[in-house]
């Protein structure tokens, strides 16, 4: 182990956050980085899975009551108050430990103070993106968008303020929040996230959960505004094992399920972790599911149907045709490599998007909001691995949408490629693995330059006197 270099590693506490930047901390410890990994003590207490061997585990309080729902505008003021007010001082006692002190922080780019607070103790801060390169260059973009009028909407226009997309990308595509107004400019979601995004740019590299291959001219354009890029991913490719604890226990009975049906004869079906649909939406989808033919696999976390109990939507589903199954949280990148599945109706959240991708799975996209909507539109119209559902939840167009999906020669040979392409990036010699290795040597360089910082030196002689208390988990 480095004992000159100690990164913090601090996810903003959402499972599609937590889970990339838990792979990006376990490739450090695998390259002898010392690494301490920064949950909040209300994901803590929910984790079903143990983290893996050789990091240090750290909470802090997040200011809400584990029954609190956490929406994200409410949980993210508490996290930029009592969060942050701990995390200072959590940071403070780190950075004054006698015995291997943080050289490094690596925070969510959806927290500025995450990122802002360690540069002002002396402490260099990286930035780690968890969304795609395509969608954080949009969200970046959001302040001429605005000034322009070319704002999310459902409609059909081509947006002209994103560089790169200008022929493929519509104002339907553009990340938004969970309300789309035809103004669209005063959606406080989406207005939140851009802030962070132009805020958190400003670090000292920006880390992408992404390969160049995928995403290479929306690198490029972010690349000429900012310190440093680095493409390293997808991160969960690297190792067949690689760490993704769920804050929801994982059903892994369907896995014997998927064993009793021919190849490619499953649809799988997954919304993600945050998605909130109605009961009619359910009704429609599951009546377009049932019309395909095929079996279907669904992860139905509870909560996410409103205002219906699991028992009920088990039953609706065990009447509809008896060829589908419903899981609470569902082991996905198993489910992806199982023979037996032949595509994935997602949400295109990023994580789902690239475990889809490194499969060759082809996908219908059914995105929800934020970043989703530009994702789905790469599936759709450049990388060409899936079909884009966006904005209708019909159940025609789902039983169209999903035979097509399942049928396509085209859809599945250009999914194959791409997932071709990405293992040969996380490979030795490919280009994540290279960028892995020049990010964990920018890293070491950073450490041993700020640990003689004036601010750096300034912040450890006023640590003499006080005393922290820290909770260790292992």
């Amino acid at each position: 182990m480095d004992a000159a270099v100690h990164v913090l590693v601090f996810p903003w506490p959402r499972q599609g956050h937590i889970n990339p930047m838990l792979q990006f901390a376990t490739a450090l410890v695998d390259v002898g980085v010392q690494v301490t990994f920064l949950h909040t003590e209300h994901n803590l207490r929910r984790l079903a899975q143990a983290h893996p061997p050789g990091l240090r585990l750290l909470s802090i309080p997040d200011g809400l009551p584990d029954e609190h729902p956490r929406g994200f505008l409410a949980f993210m003021e508490s996290m930029c108050t009592a969060g942050s007010a701990a995390y200072r001082a959590l940071l403070l006692s780190l950075v004054c430990a006698a015995d291997a002190p943080v050289t490094c922080v690596v925070a969510d780019g959806t927290m500025p103070f995450a990122i802002e607070i360690p540069e002002e103790l002396g402490i260099p801060a990286l930035s780690f993106v968890t969304h795609s390169a395509c969608s954080y260059l949009a969200f970046l973009c959001m302040p001429k968008l605005v000034e322009l009028g070319e704002t999310p909407f459902t409609a059909d226009d081509l947006v002209s303020s994103v560089p790169g997309m200008e022929r493929f990308l519509r104002r339907r595509d553009l990340p938004r929040g969970l309300y789309c107004t035809e103004q669209g400019d005063g959606d406080p979601l989406v207005l939140k996230f851009a802030e962070a995004v132009g805020r958190t740019s400003k670090a000292c590299a920006l880390i992408f959960n992404t390969a160049t291959s995928m995403e290479r001219p929306a690198l490029a354009h972010v690349a000429s505004g900012t310190s440093d890029v680095f493409a390293i991913g997808p991160l969960h490719a690297r190792s067949s094992s690689a760490a993704s604890p769920s804050l929801w226990r994982e059903d892994d009975g369907c896995m014997a399920w998927l064993d009793g049906h021919e190849d490619r004869s499953v649809v799988y079906v997954s919304l993600g972790s945050l998605a909130v649909i109605t009961h009619a939406q359910f009704t429609e989808f599951l009546s377009g599911l049932a019309a395909t033919g095929y079996a279907f696999l669904w992860a139905l976390r509870p909560g996410m149907v409103q205002t219906t109990s699991p028992a009920l939507l088990r039953e609706a589903v065990g009447a509809a045709g008896g060829k589908g199954r419903v899981v609470e949280w569902a082991p996905q990148r198993d489910v992806l490599r199982h023979r037996a599945v032949g595509c994935f109706l997602t949400h295109a959240g990023w994580n789902s998007t690239l475990e889809c991708a490194v499969e060759g799975m082809p996908m219908v996209c059914w995105p929800f909001f934020v970043d989703q909507q530009t994702n789905s539109r790469f599936v759709g119209a450049v990388w060409r691995t899936g079909l884009d559902m966006k904005d209708v939840c019909q159940r025609g167009v789902v039983e169209r949408t999903v035979r097509e999906a399942m049928a396509s020669d085209e859809i599945r040979a250009a999914a194959q490629a791409m997932a071709q392409q990405l293992r040969l990036d996380v490979a030795e010699t490919g280009s994540s693995s290279s960028e892995l290795e020049r990010l964990v040597r920018f890293i070491r360089e950073l450490s041993v330059r700020s640990s003689s910082s004036p601010e750096l030196l300034e912040t450890s002689t006023s640590c003499r006197g006080l005393s922290f208390t820290s909770h260790y988990y292992y």
